[in-house]
């Protein structure tokens, strides 16, 4: 045996070893949570293959970044699955009724939903387009464009392991209840039966997650609203909205902070801002853009007359990726200094805190003043003013591409979203959805899920019904 051939031998068995301890790694474990690093390092190994080959004129193969085996279907011990329970038409009955083919119908429907929500096909083509992106050798070669790649995989990866996870729970309780039956064990069965009916109600969560699928839907965000025509009334208003808005963010677990605060002469404010941190919180928000109209006996009026106000709500996704960022130069900013206004700590209305950004060339503005220092509320409001620009920029992008979009510029009086009736009667009405409920109280006090839900359903109604 030749030098040449022994060489052969050994490097055919090194390189045999440490793809199979590859392959066995990354192809055949169906909980491996993809990183850039995995794919980074098979496009390395990939790269490093392809140059070992053209100096040794070797054949060694190249490897493929699979995706894991979650495009088969899964089902019970005896071939069930949520298609089939679909094709059954189960009654679904109220969540009273201890009926278990009821909860399973209940929460087939919600999985076949969030599948047709997330376009599940077309999601699964997405991913197998991104694995062969991530195979390839030059990948790395553009760091940012192959992090972008390899993030939008796991994204991706992530959404379909969690749901079919939900539906593998869903057919592994069912097996257990069938199961209590042959064995007249009524403990399990008890167990097994709570057990879907806690799917189910969970279902809907799910549901709302399911329609959080757009580019900044996870991005945290701002909420700007602005007083109506109306004077002290729509300003009182505005006042409420912003409060309604608070109170509903922290139900829904987001960090809230008041940005900027305009009070009003008498009462209420001009305008304020909020800021939300936390995961979706613009997805949720989104939907609350536009103007929204009160009625009610004025608490202002003397004569105790009916009044309409108005208050325009503007949403804004605070983006980290500087997928759209607009770069701001100093020379455009004309920066005002003064004193807070309002109830505030030791520092308020004693210092020039307070601070004002105007971009000149655009007219947009950002203020803030909750922080101590003036330097802290420079860089809030530069935050806000950055964020105001990238979307004006996204808007202007949207545009030209004739594609719809929620922006400030959406925003007139005439763009009427929602009404909240206080007198004669008590109603909140959503004018997009015709979604309706007859406790406004509730609402005001950030009660709003249920008009979000449907307003992101309708949407995703016009465009489709594919799954």
């Amino acid at each position: 045996m030749s030098i040449f051939t022994f060489r052969k031998q050994v490097c055919n068995r090194i390189f045999t070893l440490f793809r199979n301890l590859l392959i066995s790694k990354h192809r055949f474990v169906p909980e491996l949570q993809y990183s850039s690093a995995t794919a980074q390092n098979f496009s390395l190994w990939n790269h490093g293959i392809a140059d070992f080959n053209k100096i040794s004129g070797l054949p060694f193969t190249t490897l493929r970044l699979f995706s894991t085996q979650i495009a088969l279907e899964p089902s019970t011990s005896d071939g069930l699955t949520v298609e089939g329970i679909l094709g059954n038409r189960w009654t679904i009955l109220d969540e009273s009724e201890s009926d278990w083919r009821s909860h399973a119908a209940a929460i087939a429907q919600s999985i076949h939903l969030i599948k047709k929500r997330l376009q599940w096909k077309k999601l699964m083509m997405r991913l197998e387009l991104l694995s062969v992106e991530l195979n390839k050798a030059d990948l790395w070669d553009d760091p940012a464009h192959a992090g972008k790649i390899s993030r939008e995989h796991g994204s991706i990866m992530s959404k379909i392991k969690e749901i079919n996870a939900f539906e593998r729970e869903l057919l592994e309780h069912i097996d257990m209840i069938k199961l209590a039956r042959e064995e007249n064990d009524t403990e399990l069965e008890s167990e097994s039966l709570n057990a879907l009916l806690t799917m189910r109600r969970n279902s809907r969560e799910k549901e709302l997650e399911a329609l959080l699928s757009g580019e900044n839907d996870s991005c945290s965000c701002y909420i700007e609203v602005q007083a109506g025509a109306g004077g002290t009334e729509s300003m009182d208003w505005a006042a409420m909205v912003m409060q309604m808005y608070i109170m509903w963010a922290q139900r829904r677990g987001f960090k809230v902070t008041v940005m900027e605060e305009m009070p009003g002469e008498i009462a209420g404010i001009k305008r304020a801002t909020i800021k939300l941190d936390g995961e979706y919180a613009f997805g949720y928000a989104k939907s609350e853009v536009g103007v929204h109209r009160l009625v009610r006996i004025s608490p202002f009026d003397s004569n105790k007359r009916r009044h309409t106000s108005f208050a325009a709500v503007a949403v804004i996704p605070i983006t980290g990726d500087g997928s759209t960022h607009i770069q701001i130069n100093e020379s455009d900013l004309r920066i005002e200094r003064f004193r807070s206004g309002g109830a505030g700590g030791q520092s308020v209305n004693t210092t020039d805190s307070a601070v004002r950004i105007v971009h000149i060339p655009t007219g947009i503005t950002a203020t803030c003043q909750n922080e101590r220092s003036q330097h802290q509320n420079k860089a809030a409001a530069m935050a806000v003013l950055q964020s105001r620009l990238n979307q004006l920029e996204m808007t202007r992008q949207a545009q030209m591409n004739a594609q719809h979009t929620q922006s400030l510029s959406d925003i007139t009086w005439g763009n009427q979203i929602r009404s909240y009736v206080l007198h004669p009667y008590q109603m909140v009405k959503d004018l997009r959805t015709n979604y309706e409920v007859s406790d406004p109280d509730s609402v005001l006090e950030g009660d709003l899920d249920s008009f979000i839900l449907n307003y992101l359903s309708a949407s995703l109604d016009k465009d489709g019904d594919q799954l």
